[in-house]
């Protein structure tokens, strides 16, 4: 058994429901490239949104909406009736169907295997869709990973690893393990170590009594000579310090330079920042995190993600969850239309299992 209190299914339905809003408020100005986090609050003021508390809002008069992602009218408030599709939330399924498919003794050809068939080729991305080409070329993994694959430590392994998480609350060292056989599919080094620190950090906030604790909890699953340990131990010491939030993102954008904006590394920093200055508040601690910049709706989906885990649906604000309206798009083949309720429950039917 694990070291779970009764409040399991509204943890875990919380943490789908921090995962999809997480995403969807990130979604419109995923594009790190131009929506930095100085753009990104220029846009807040202009729609009179700062502090921001709910989703996005819609461009108001004179305000240019070329930049912002051709799904917006979908995701921003007063707009949204279910969840956009989003890979995001896509690999949250493809692993539940994973899971009960080939149970927790899942091999990473399985994976792979399961990718061409549950999921499309042009809705993979970067790692993922060298990976899925790899494999529809008749490789084998691990060179999967690394045959003509210069994405290998961006961020699309880490956003697959929540529901290693989700199965295995307060084991962080056994989600770790999981998300590590998923991930040599299509990543190496710190790309691997996001997703192994992403599933530690989730199943280790069933049971932390802070963000804090579950954050060191899930240091301790990755090297920690590692650049994305290092960067994320480095966050910490600043928040200690007392140094504000912007001024903690202004020097961590320094150090991680040169990376890109779908590198795991700088957006473990802005997704550890926005953990720790949201301190446990839901609303603070997606709201920080996707204006943080960079990758944000997978920021936002993994930040929802664990604080939604943290507070349970049950105390999730209703501006978040009532307009998803208990229903998730996919391009996984199958799932498109599912509720988001019986996601949830399906996820905790499989806690317990042995692997």
């Amino acid at each position: 058994m694990t070291p779970v209190d009764s409040d399991l299914g509204d943890r875990v339905l919380g943490g789908w429901l921090g995962r999809i809003a997480g995403n969807m408020l990130g979604k419109p100005v995923e594009q790190g490239d131009h929506w930095t986090r100085e753009r990104i609050d220029h846009y807040l003021r202009q729609t009179d949104a700062l502090p921001l508390t709910d989703y996005l809002p819609p461009p108001t008069a004179g305000v240019d909406d070329s930049a912002l992602r051709p799904e917006w009218p979908a995701c921003v408030r007063g707009q949204i009736h279910g969840s956009c599709r989003d890979d995001d939330i896509d690999y949250a399924i493809l692993g539940l169907h994973l899971l009960e498919t080939h149970g927790f003794t899942f091999s990473t050809e399985q994976v792979g295997d399961l990718w061409l068939l549950r999921l499309p080729y042009l809705q993979t991305f970067t790692a993922e869709r060298a990976a899925y080409r790899n494999l529809a070329n008749g490789l084998k993994p691990p060179l999967t990973a690394t045959y003509d694959n210069p994405y290998q430590e961006w961020i699309g392994a880490l956003i697959r690893a929540d529901v290693f998480g989700w199965t295995s609350p307060g084991l962080p060292r056994r989600a770790a393990a999981l998300a590590r056989r998923d991930a040599v599919l299509s990543h190496t080094g710190n790309g691997v170590y996001g997703a192994m620190w992403a599933a530690a950090l989730i199943s280790a906030a069933f049971t932390a009594p802070t963000v804090r604790h579950a954050l060191d909890t899930a240091l301790t699953v990755i090297p920690a000579s590692s650049r994305l340990a290092r960067t994320v131990r480095r966050v910490l010491a600043l928040h200690e310090t007392g140094l504000g939030w912007e001024e903690t993102l202004a020097t961590m954008a320094k150090e991680t330079s040169g990376l890109g904006w779908i590198h795991t590394v700088p957006n473990a920093a802005v997704l550890t920042a926005g953990l720790l200055y949201g301190d446990g508040d839901f609303t603070r601690t997606i709201a920080l995190t996707v204006r943080g910049g960079l990758d944000t709706d997978s920021n936002g989906a993994t930040a929802g993600s664990v604080v939604g885990v943290l507070c349970g649906a049950a105390a999730v604000p209703a501006q978040w969850k009532d307009p998803l309206e208990d229903r998730v798009r996919s391009a996984v083949f199958g799932f498109d239309g599912v509720r988001i309720s019986e996601l949830a429950a399906r996820t905790v039917a499989l806690v317990g299992e042995e692997g």
